[in-house]
């Protein structure tokens, strides 16, 4: 196989914009990554484009990546629309990756976009519904008291893991706390205000023992990548960033390990690392509780010592592995089909040495974890990327 550089990144602030639609987006994030490459429209041979909710918020079906881009200047290119939960975008690179390292393509585009908020909050709150079995019974609890199904299932799974490995809420907080800090040095991200446990602690239970902060909440936002062959990356200025693996799985109901296990068991597989190799990493945090699941998940520490990791200093910026200097889903924002490809700009930012403040030093090797959806009790898909310089 043939090796993938990504050699252009460019995005949208992440927030909330009523006034804006997914072209306005979407055009912003294009332009951003084409003029980071150097390169134009004309050098884009393929479009990958990640969206997970277009047709519930706006109605908007079928032709979504033609639709979005019609006025970007790649009208009339190959356009793949790929729709998979929050990993949309993460999907759509994995794929334009796989056409590059064949030999299909030389260079393809990957866009990330979504529109969730909405005059009307039912309508944002519909479109996270869809993504589970709907023909699957839902457990007790789940829907009835936060009025969002996803954040009672993880309200569920934290206190699972509560019981099992001893961490607290307050654990959850000082995830949030190191969000926020690193969201305030983040133009790019939906809440930039800093915070402390007390005041994550003390904010509205949305789902025991799930508090307003530990949630990510609606946005909107557009990201987008230029990937490129070897060859074609040394034609152009910028450090290139080479993925080094990407794997996608699906659940399997009733399986022995969860999706993150056996997606990140594979990218390092493919990569030929360890967890241990790892500098820094955007980890799919919808909850507070889901970051630290995840440490355990990808072997940033032993099963249960996920507390001990977050108490440590270890994965905040500068740390050991900095995990999610973004500000993550939490606090960077969580536009489901941008959230992916916005993982991937975050850690080229770090490989390249421009993340400035939230600059990890040293980073070589980077890791992106994003899963989506809910199936038998597991995330219904999970992909880990995995990049170096």
């Amino acid at each position: 196989m043939n090796k993938v550089a990504i050699s252009g990144v460019g995005m949208t602030p992440f927030g909330k914009f009523l006034d804006r639609n997914v072209k306005s987006l979407c055009e912003e994030a294009v332009k951003n990554a084409l003029t980071d490459a150097g390169v134009t429209v004309d050098d884009v041979q393929a479009v990958y484009f990640g969206n997970a909710a277009g047709g519930t918020v706006n109605g908007q079906e079928m032709i979504r990546a033609q639709a979005a881009l019609r006025n970007t200047g790649l009208a009339g290119k190959p356009m793949f629309n790929v729709e998979n939960a929050c990993a949309s975008s993460s999907t759509a690179l994995n794929l334009a990756w796989l056409a590059i390292a064949a030999g299909q393509y030389e260079t393809a585009l990957v866009v990330g976009a979504e529109k969730l908020s909405h005059e009307d909050k039912a309508v944002s709150f519909k479109a996270f519904a869809g993504a589970v079995d709907i023909d699957e019974p839902v457990p007790d609890g789940v829907g009835k008291g936060s009025g969002s199904i996803f954040m009672d299932m993880y309200a569920a799974k934290a206190r699972k893991w509560m019981a099992a490995c001893g961490g607290q809420p307050a654990d959850f907080a000082r995830v949030v706390v190191k969000s926020r800090h690193a969201a305030s040095l983040n133009p790019y991200a939906q809440f930039r205000k800093e915070t402390t446990v007390d005041e994550v602690l003390s904010s509205r239970m949305i789902s025991e023992p799930l508090t307003l902060f530990m949630c990510s909440s609606i946005g909107d936002g557009a990201a987008a990548i230029f990937l490129c062959s070897e060859s074609y990356a040394k034609k152009l200025s910028n450090k290139p960033v080479y993925v080094r693996a990407s794997s996608i799985v699906s659940a399997i109901p009733g399986g022995p390990e969860v999706v993150a296990v056996r997606a990140g068991r594979a990218a390092y597989e493919q990569a030929g690392i360890g967890p241990e190799d790892v500098h820094v990493a955007e980890l799919h945090d919808a909850s507070a509780p889901a970051e630290l699941i995840h440490y355990e998940n990808l072997g940033f520490c032993a099963p249960g010592d996920a507390p001990k990791l977050i108490r440590s200093g270890d994965v905040d910026i500068g740390g050991r592995i900095s995990v999610n200097p973004s500000g993550g889903l939490l606090s960077r924002g969580h536009p489901l089909g941008a959230t992916g490809a916005a993982q991937i700009i975050e850690l080229t930012w770090q490989l390249r040495g421009q993340a400035g403040k939230r600059q990890r030093p040293g980073a070589m090797v980077a890791l992106a974890e994003n899963n989506g959806g809910q199936l038998a009790g597991d995330s219904a898909v999970a992909l880990v990327t995995i990049l170096s310089t």
